[in-house]
């Protein structure tokens, strides 16, 4: 794993929701505001394959999470990523709807002859356009259109915690049923 929870105390946990990324991290990012702890480091992605993300992205448990310019082009040295199923708005806790988050899945090989599809996935979180306040003060400082910036999240679905383990209810629930079979009725 990378070392890259430096910003972190011990002991805590680096574990976003959808609104936690796009309202306090990328909002932010997005205006040339300073985040506190700023632990998502800026990563040009595409020229990186995922398995190579360690040490470069921050990572915690088994996901790595990182700032990068949106771009259409999203290949690699290895392969590419390309955008699955459609994207989804995400909603702040009052409703509003404060930006929109896409799954890609990495492929290895040439996107023009077709590749094999890998298990490595990545959410791209973006800001809604009329989300981007400072635009006029963001041009006179700087060059950079910030607005541009995504959030991402990269993780590897045979890493995935949650769809191998059983909670313990379900252990439980599946010892009743084993359980039930042993035992006769009587009429």
């Amino acid at each position: 794993m990378g070392d890259n929870n430096f910003n972190l105390p011990p002991g805590f946990r680096f574990y976003p929701t959808d609104e936690e990324l796009v309202v306090h991290f990328l909002h932010r990012k997005a205006d040339l505001l300073p985040c506190h702890p700023d632990v998502i480091p800026d990563l040009d992605l595409y020229p990186i394959d995922p398995w190579d993300l360690d040490g470069k992205a921050m990572v915690e448990g088994k996901k790595w999470y990182f700032y990068s310019r949106r771009t259409k082009a999203r290949i690699s040295e290895s392969g590419y990523w390309q955008p699955i199923g459609v994207e989804e708005p995400i909603y702040s806790s009052c409703g509003k709807k404060v930006g929109m988050k896409k799954y890609c899945a990495f492929y290895i090989g040439d996107p023009s002859e077709g590749g094999a599809r890998t298990n490595w996935i990545m959410q791209e979180y973006r800001l809604l356009s009329s989300n981007s306040t400072n635009k006029s003060s963001r041009k006179k400082s700087s060059k950079i259109d910030y607005s541009k910036w995504v959030v991402c999240q990269v993780y590897n679905e045979d890493d995935d915690d949650n769809s191998k383990e059983l909670s313990c209810l379900d252990e439980v629930l599946l010892s009743m049923d084993d359980d039930l079979d042993e035992i006769s009725w009587h009429n």
